[in-house]
């Protein structure tokens, strides 16, 4: 029986079907691999399901010479912490769960969209700390969602599934900036430019699939561009936001708010953003439920089998 590393701990049910299948390992920790773990692992393992942090980079692969490891199963969409070509090179197959997140994390990121426009952090900080004075007609004013522009940079899956919510669900008018024309249901308009998104959307969602060219994408020049009543919201990855120049243009209060559910150095998060009170801050959470976790396990799981099977993964990535 092939023998199987499930790199954090996962739901039981995961494990059941996994174990129908192979011998499995499931690590006890929930912290990324070690540089040297993961070198075990390739040697060790005929699969590895890995999780966001573990960094499977060319250095890891370096040493790995014929590894006993032939397919990485990635425990979600992005897989920018992996050095495809050196897995190609190493034989190692790479594959992700695309379709399972898909409406979780749009639903966090309307989630971060109505708490940054209605300051719904700041009240709840408010409440909890024993300062609210009760109601009155001025307190902790935001911004109206419905009837207003979102402008979602990247319209994959989840860009378009955040932009079904907020047509249907609040009346918005959809613009968005993505490498090709969508084809959806219901109107949109894709945008010639980055900066022309930015300079109409009062809602900025991050929604790109990442890419190396992607690093920064939103650094100063392009919170420049946005208007001061705006919101910047991110559920793609960190890297894609310059932390240091989204921090300086909430401070200065160039753009009204921001709602993040990632950052660049995760889980490190700067003291200079949480002393902020115009930006709504989320551990990640975006795939957070039982039923979704469920689901990419299964689909990971899925990717294993077929991989150790000797057939074509249905989400091969390399």
């Amino acid at each position: 029986m092939k023998r199987v590393y499930f790199t954090r701990p996962l739901p039981e049910s995961v494990a059941d079907m996994a174990r129908a299948h192979f011998e499995v390992e499931m690590r006890e920790e929930n912290t990324p691999l070690k540089i040297g773990q993961m070198r075990a692992a390739l040697n060790l393992y005929d699969g590895v399901l890995m999780m966001f942090g573990d960094t499977f980079s060319s250095e890891v692969f370096r040493e790995a010479q014929n590894p006993r490891c032939k397919v990485l199963a990635n425990y979600g969409v992005g897989i920018n912490h992996i050095d495809l070509a050196a897995a190609r090179s190493a034989g190692v197959l790479v594959t992700n769960v695309p379709g399972a997140v898909t409406e979780a994390t749009a639903d966090i990121g309307m989630t971060l969209i109505m708490m940054s426009a209605r300051r719904a952090g700041e009240g709840e900080r408010m409440v909890r700390a024993g300062k609210w004075p009760g109601w009155n007609p001025t307190q902790l004013l935001g911004t109206h969602v419905t009837g207003k522009t979102v402008g979602i940079i990247g319209m994959g899956r989840i860009g378009a599934a955040i932009a079904q919510r907020c047509h249907y669900g609040f009346d918005m008018d959809v613009i968005y900036w993505s490498r090709s024309e969508k084809e959806l249901s219901f109107p949109t308009e894709r945008v010639r430019t980055l900066e022309e998104l930015l300079a109409r959307a009062d809602f900025v969602v991050v929604a790109l699939p990442v890419s190396p060219n992607t690093h920064h994408l939103i650094d100063a020049e392009a919170l420049a561009l946005m208007s001061r009543h705006a919101h910047l919201i991110n559920i793609a990855r960190g890297d894609i936001v310059d932390e240091a120049a989204l921090i300086a243009a909430l401070q200065e209060g160039r753009i009204a708010g921001a709602g993040l559910d990632v950052y660049e150095n995760e889980p490190e998060v700067p003291e200079a953003l949480k002393a902020l009170e115009n930006v709504v801050l989320l551990p990640h959470m975006g795939t957070s439920t039982l039923e979704v976790r469920e689901k990419m396990g299964r689909v990971a799981v899925e990717n294993l089998r077929a991989a150790l099977a000797g057939e074509t993964p249905p989400n091969l990535v390399n």
